[in-house]
Parts: C-alpha cells; structure tokens; sequence
C-alpha cells in the first residue's frame, strides 16, 4: 500500500522547509497527498479533453462553497482557437496558453442577482463594494475547487491571472455583459512532464495561533529566499537596466521589483466601467 502518510511530509517539507507530523491512520491520505504535492504544469500531450470530462468538473469546481448560497459564480470554456489564439497574443510571455487543449475563464458574476430581483419584484440596494467582493470570492473557491477536481482526474493546470492586465479587451473578446469580470483564466490539459511544485513562505509566517503576529518578516522571508533558490533559482533578474544585478537575487527581490510598477491603476476603472459601484 503506498505511503501516503510519507509522501505529505515529504511533499509539505520540500514546500515549507518544515517537517510536519501526519498521522497514517487519518482518512482521505490520498487526496491530501494530491492536494500536498500539487504543481504548476505548462506543457501538455497533443490528446484532447473529453468534453463530457471537462463539464463534469466544471461541476465539481461548482459545487463548492458559496457566499449565503448566492452561487455568483461562472466558468466559461473557451473552445474557440481564433478566441484563444487572440487571447494568447496579448500573453506572449505565456505560449503555453494558445495550445493547452482547454481554456477555461472564471467570471465574477453580479449581475444574477439583480436579475433575480427584478424578476421576484424586490428592491436591490446592495450594488456596492460587497456585490463585487462576493462574486469575486465565488469565482477564486470555484477556480480552487477546480484544481482540485482536475488533479484527482489526473489533468494538469496553469491559472492564468494576468488575463486581467488585459481586462477589458478579454472582457470585449467574450462579449462579456455589465456585472460580469473576468478573475482568472486556467490551460488544463494532460500533463507532458511532472510540472513544477512551487516553494512557499514558511508556515511561520502564514499561519497564526489566537492573534496577528509579525516578529520576524525580514529573516523568516531571507530564510524562505535561500531555501527557494536552492530548488527553484531565477533565471534571470527582472528589469537589470532599472535595478541593476545583485549577487544573491531571491522570491523577496523579484517580489519587490514586479511591484515597483504599476499594476492594473486601470482595473478599478474596468470594473465600475461595467457597472459595479464600490462605494
């Protein structure tokens, strides 16, 4: 029988640089180990996707949690190469987009409700900030749950959340309606190698007991840069003509230099743009 028990604390210690405890009796090993050793994969077999496949965990990803059951929530598949190839052009730094066998868009939806409203003969006087919120935080459990749902099918997936650098031209593309945004586009397709498991910041700085704690950002995050690099080094420095070359160039220095420019100043005017109020 495998070791499931051992594979999560291998798979968790290479993430977290931590050893954690994991009791082999527990049920659902085998999912958690999945779940534990989860990675990015951006290159696929040329072997299509069933589309009954694709829609059967389309829902699955649905049938997660939802905000008081408001369900604002959408996910739409992307089968057309002429759509997915224009999408991809302006993604060029992503070429795995345009030939994964499945694109699919998760959609913030707050327009059901309002809808709904009309139709039942209520009042709506909730179109603020936490309409948008809500169909947001929809959309990302059902992206989640999706993942989940394609690594128990044995699929491979790449979130692609810089769809939304281009959000209204996605949104034109799509012909998406008022109260309707893009969060997150996703290539799924059967992987073509073992991917890549992404390092994360150790669970001393993520996980907190009772309060909010912060003692020791700079080393614990110097600690998580030195560990990253042994597995997971850069290739190169971003924007060396602005910040020049560093001896040691870690996650917190990337980090640091991807924002030091602006990112999506235009997003919030998408988003009121298609009616949303976030007041």
């Amino acid at each position: 029988m495998p070791d499931y028990a051992g594979a999560i604390q291998s798979a968790l210690f290479e993430r977290f640089g931590e050893r954690l405890d994991v009791d082999p009796s527990l049920r659902g090993l085998e999912e958690l180990a999945r779940m534990a050793a989860r990675r990015v994969h951006r290159r696929y077999l040329a072997r299509d996707i069933d589309p009954g496949l694709l829609r059967m965990l389309c829902a699955c990803a649905l049938s997660a949690p939802s905000k008081s059951d408001l369900q604002q929530a959408d996910i739409l598949i992307v089968r057309d190469k002429g759509t997915r190839d224009a999408i991809g052009a302006l993604l060029p730094e992503m070429p795995w987009l345009p030939t994964a066998p499945a694109f699919l868009v998760f959609l913030a939806n707050g327009r059901r409700l309002p809808q709904i409203s009309q139709m039942r003969g209520k009042p709506f006087p909730n179109d603020h900030l936490d309409l948008f919120f809500n169909a947001s935080v929809d959309a990302a459990i059902v992206l989640a749950t999706f993942l989940r749902a394609a690594d128990a099918a044995g699929l491979g997936c790449c979130p692609i959340s810089v769809i939304r650098d281009h959000a209204a031209k996605i949104s034109a593309m799509l012909e998406l309606p008022d109260k309707v945004v893009p969060i997150a586009g996703l290539c799924v397709g059967w992987p073509a190698d073992d991917g890549v498991l992404s390092p994360r910041l150790p669970l001393s700085t993520t996980v907190h007991e009772e309060r909010f704690t912060e003692t020791d950002l700079a080393g614990e995050v110097d600690g998580y840069d030195r560990r990253r690099a042994e597995t997971r080094p850069f290739r190169n420095q971003r924007e060396p003509e602005r910040f020049g070359q560093v001896e040691f160039y870690g996650w917190s220095e990337d980090k640091a230099r991807q924002y030091a420019k602006p990112q999506r100043a235009d997003f919030g005017a998408f988003v009121r743009g298609k009616g949303f109020h976030l007041d």
